[in-house]
């Protein structure tokens, strides 16, 4: 069995993710790719998409288009689910694991489950938190296939908006404590908190003491 798992950027943050999740896969003795580009997708059976920011197109290469989304589907379409739920103050976050369809988001669940944090995590362990369950929801599929059943999502769908690194910037008339969740999710290279005060900016980084 072919098993192809497309990461589109391969400056991801998933791409240790992807590469635990390969070597796994391996130890099982399937045949496992890891690509970066729609135009490498070839005729086989599983295709995970770890992270992928265009829309795919053909979805007929192979048996099954996987996805991994972290929110309650339908509920939490779109960009950043987690992101957005951790700025709305939540620390249970679902996780969908559903099959790609033509429309983004919208096709059937194979399998749920839960993301839980402590409230004090910062980008990178919620981002492990992620990508563990992620590999744990896609390691479940595999080992229970071709015997997964697939339910149709019902309900009424929400949609999240695409975030711009102006979504981190800081209110400086609003406390710390105010504004952490933006803080906790905001990536110290790609787009680090920041403000502006009397037309200067001034950008923030944040990590725990680890000493």
């Amino acid at each position: 069995m072919l098993i192809q798992i497309l990461v589109d950027n391969p400056k991801s943050w998933v791409i240790p993710y992807a590469q635990e999740l390969m070597s796994i896969l391996a130890k099982k003795t399937f045949e496992v790719k890891l690509i970066h580009s729609h135009n490498e997708i070839a005729k086989g059976d599983i295709l995970i998409l770890l992270s992928c920011e265009r829309i795919l197109k053909n979805l007929s290469l192979n048996k099954h288009n996987l996805v991994v989304h972290p929110s309650n589907l339908p509920q939490g379409k779109g960009w950043s689910p987690l992101t957005w739920q951790i700025l709305e103050g939540k620390n249970e976050i679902p996780i969908t694991l559903f099959e790609a369809t033509e429309k983004v988001d919208s096709g059937g669940i194979y399998l749920k489950d839960m993301i839980y944090l402590e409230g004090h995590e910062l980008v990178d362990e919620v981002r492990e938190k992620q990508g563990k369950k992620t590999i744990e929801l896609i390691l479940k599929f595999i080992d229970n296939y071709p015997n997964n059943p697939i339910i149709a999502q019902q309900g009424e769908s929400s949609y999240y908006p695409k975030r711009s690194p102006q979504d981190s910037e800081l209110d400086i008339f609003k406390t710390i404590d105010e504004q952490f969740n933006l803080l906790r999710v905001c990536d110290n290279d790609r787009y680090p908190a920041f403000f502006v005060r009397n037309g200067i900016k001034y950008i923030l980084r944040i990590e725990k003491d680890r000493s």
